[in-house]
């Protein structure tokens, strides 16, 4: 016996024999499903708010990744345009707040107040004065 140990071709540690392959380099959900969200963030934390001894599906996080993600985009882009409107580069609430209030869909979705948002502009049809003849003097 010589002494190398348990079995193997020899030589020092490593797959005896074969040659040495670079290990493939590991990559994300996210990168996977083409996504910017985190999808194993989001998988914590569907795991976290399930019933005791519920199973969450690995898809069931890229698809939640996939809704947010969308809905992130659809919003920024419309407060974009509303920054647009109103020539100004930076994104603030009230930009949001005309963006989701603009929207039918997503005013219907987002139900919450937006801090600092203010109200959205609207006169309603009884008020407006509707005098289109003029007086004689």
């Amino acid at each position: 016996m010589s002494g190398k140990g348990k079995g193997g071709k020899g030589g020092k540690g490593g797959k005896g024999g074969k040659a040495t392959s670079a290990k493939k380099q590991s990559q994300s959900r996210s990168s996977r499903a083409g996504l910017q969200f985190p999808v194993g963030r989001i998988h914590r934390y569907l795991k976290r708010r399930t019933a005791s001894k519920q199973r969450v599906g690995a898809t069931a996080a890229v698809y939640t990744a996939a809704i947010l993600e969308y809905l992130t985009a659809e919003v920024l882009e419309l407060a974009g345009n509303a920054s647009k409107d109103l020539k100004v580069k930076r994104i603030n609430p009230r930009h949001l707040q005309l963006a989701i209030r603009g929207d039918e869909e997503l005013d219907t979705l987002i139900k919450a107040t937006i801090a600092g948002g203010g109200v959205v502009p609207h006169i309603h049809k009884s008020l407006v004065s509707k005098n289109t003849k003029k007086r004689k003097r």
